[in-house]
């Protein structure tokens, strides 16, 4: 089988949120085995997980917290317009 890599591009914003949720669900709760049962997939999390912590400055900038809410505002308005948050599964 070719072990040829995936490229995966996301925008900054993308890549902060996914961090900052990718982070809560692994290292702040128990939440990842309860969300992913197949530890198999985990793999892949976790070759997402670092790159991301090591390549975004801001999870190291005191007002984390207020670009982390700038970012999420940002992409649920690409993803929706000026409606309300989606649900899980409808359609953006």
């Amino acid at each position: 089988m070719d072990e040829e890599p995936v490229t995966i591009k996301l925008s900054r914003d993308q890549a902060f949120v996914l961090s900052d949720w990718l982070y809560e669900v692994m290292m702040r709760s128990d939440k990842l085995s309860a969300i992913v049962p197949d530890k198999a997939v985990w793999s892949a999390i976790y070759a997402i997980s670092g790159p991301l912590e090591t390549t975004l400055p801001e999870i190291f900038m005191p007002n984390y917290a207020e670009r982390l809410e700038q970012a999420r505002r940002c992409l649920i308005a690409d993803m929706v317009g000026d409606e309300e948050e989606p649900e899980f599964g409808e359609p953006g």
